[in-house]
C-alpha cells in the first residue's frame, strides 16, 4: 500500500496543527473572525509584525482549489486556505491543484445550493462573463460562479484559474457546485488599510500541512475500502467528504459464469458510471441496461451511479472484460471483470 508514503509526515502535520490551535484562540480572544479550518500564526513575533504595519496597496492572494497525489488516485476536496483575510480592493485568485473539477461559487441572496448540472452555462462557465484583460469585482448578494476549474480537460471544459476583487467589507461564503456543501469557504474582507493577520506565506505553510493530511485520509480510506471488498462486490472509488478515492476498489476480480458483481458507489459527494465496451458520447447516458443481467460482452453503461446506489452486473459468458468509470477513466479510475467457465 501506499499508505507508508505519508505515515512519516503525519505525526508532524498533527504537532503543526496543534500549533495553529494554539494561534486561532488568540485571534478569537481579540476578537478576530476565528473559523475551524483556517491557517493561524505559528508565532507571536510574526503576529505582532502584521498588526504593526498598516497596509497601502492593493494585494492578490492565492487559494488552492482541490489537491490531488501523483498518481492522480487520490482527490482532495477543499479551499486552501478554507478561510482567507484580506482588505477591501484586494483580488483572491483561486488555482486549480486537481484533476477532479471544482468550481468557486458565491451564491444570490435567497439562492439554495444547487445541484451540479453540466448544461447549465452559468455553472459550467464563469458568470458573470469576465471582459477579457480585466477582474470582475464581487458584489454581495449576487451569484458569482468561476465555470469547472480543473488540471486536466476530459468530460467539461475546464480553466486553471478564476479571479474576483472584493471592494465591499464583509464575510462571504461560497461553494463548489459539484461537491456541495462538503467544500466551501469563506472570504472575509476587512477596510482598506487593516493589518493582514497572515502572510501568503503563512497561509502557504499551513495549505502544505493541510494538503498532505487529507493525502493520507485518501490512502486510509482505500485501505478500509479495500478490507471491505469481495469479488462480487467492488466499490466505486470512495470518498468521506475531505478526499476521494478515484480508483474502483478492487481493481480485478475473479468470478464464475453466472455470477453477479456488484459495483457499490457508497460514498458521499462523487458520482461514477460503469462502463463496459465503447464509452458514449455522453457519459450521463446509460447504455444498454436490459443486458445487465446477463452480460456477455459488448457495450454496457450504468450511466451516473450517484453515492449510496449501486450497479450490478451477471456475467454469463466466459472472458475477460474491461471496464471504466466515463467520468474519472483519465484519473486511471478503470477495472477488470475475470470471468471463469
Amino acid at each position: 500500500m501506499k499508505l507508508h508514503r505519508y505515515t512519516h509526515h503525519v505525526s508532524h502535520a498533527a504537532r503543526a496543527l496543534v500549533v495553529v490551535g494554539s494561534a486561532m484562540a488568540m485571534i478569537a480572544a481579540a476578537g478576530g473572525a476565528a473559523v475551524a479550518g483556517s491557517p493561524t500564526l505559528t508565532t507571536t513575533q510574526s503576529q505582532a509584525q502584521t498588526s504593526t504595519t498598516a497596509q497601502s496597496k492593493t494585494r492578490t492572494w492565492h487559494v488552492q482549489t482541490g489537491q490531488q497525489s501523483r498518481d492522480l488516485a487520490i482527490q482532495g476536496m477543499a479551499f486552501l486556505p478554507q478561510n482567507i483575510w484580506i482588505d477591501a480592493g484586494d483580488t483572491i485568485a483561486w488555482t486549480a491543484d486537481s484533476a477532479e473539477p471544482h468550481t468557486v461559487t458565491f451564491l444570490a441572496t435567497g439562492q439554495q445550493l444547487p445541484a451540479f448540472n453540466p448544461g447549465d452555462p452559468t455553472q459550467l462557465f464563469p458568470f458573470p462573463a469576465a471582459v477579457a484583460g480585466t477582474v470582475p469585482t464581487y458584489q454581495p448578494g449576487r451569484y458569482f460562479n468561476s465555470g469547472v476549474l480543473g488540471t486536466i480537460q476530459d468530460s467539461f471544459p475546464v480553466a486553471a484559474s478564476y479571479s474576483l476583487s472584493f471592494p465591499t467589507v464583509g464575510a462571504f461564503t461560497y461553494y463548489c457546485l459539484v461537491h456541495g456543501v462538503v467544500m466551501k469557504g469563506t472570504v472575509h474582507v476587512a477596510r482598506t488599510g487593516t493589518p493582514y493577520p497572515f502572510s501568503q506565506r503563512e497561509y502557504d505553510l499551513y495549505s502544505a500541512v493541510a494538503k498532505s493530511l487529507i493525502l493520507w485520509d485518501g490512502y486510509r480510506l482505500e485501505a478500509k475500502t479495500e478490507r471491505q471488498s469481495s469479488p462480487n462486490t467492488v466499490f466505486q472509488g470512495a470518498d468521506d467528504g475531505t478526499a476521494m478515492v478515484m480508483r474502483f476498489i478492487r481493481q480485478q476480480v475473479t468470478v464464475h459464469v453466472g455470477d453477479t458483481v456488484s459495483f457499490v458507489n457508497n460514498g458521499m459527494a462523487a458520482p461514477h458510471t460503469v462502463t463496459f465496451g465503447q464509452e458514449p458520447a455522453s457519459p450521463f447516458t446509460p447504455v444498454n441496461l436490459d443486458s445487465a443481467s446477463h452480460y456477455a460482452g459488448g457495450d454496457l453503461s450504468s450511466g451516473i451511479v450517484g453515492p449510496m446506489e449501486t450497479f450490478k452486473v451477471t456475467f454469463v459468458k466466459a472472458g475477460t472484460f474491461t471496464y471504466i468509470c466515463a467520468l474519472h477513466d483519465y484519473m486511471g479510475m478503470v477495472g477488470t471483470v475475470r470471468v471463469l467457465p
